[in-house]
């Protein structure tokens, strides 16, 4: 493997504590679990965009963290 075997990437800027700089549109990462770990713990700039962490040899998003920042509300039936 080499160091850049993942992409965390979005069409817009990414901001998060786990990144080593904020406000990119992409990151590349050697371990998979760390670049799901970024994805998920990071937002973007806009916030509710979406992120995703592709594979970069084949071009395949292995995780994708929805654009959605919170759940839609359900009218619950008692």
């Amino acid at each position: 493997m080499t160091c850049t075997e993942f992409r965390v990437e979005s069409n817009h800027p990414i901001s998060g504590r786990l990144l080593p700089v904020s406000d990119c549109q992409q990151y590349f990462v050697g371990d998979r679990a760390l670049a799901v770990a970024m994805a998920a713990k990071s937002i973007t700039k806009p916030s509710g965009q979406e992120i995703r962490v592709v594979y970069v040899p084949t071009g395949e998003v292995v995780f994708r963290k929805s654009g959605s920042t919170r759940p839609e509300a359900v009218d619950e039936v008692y």
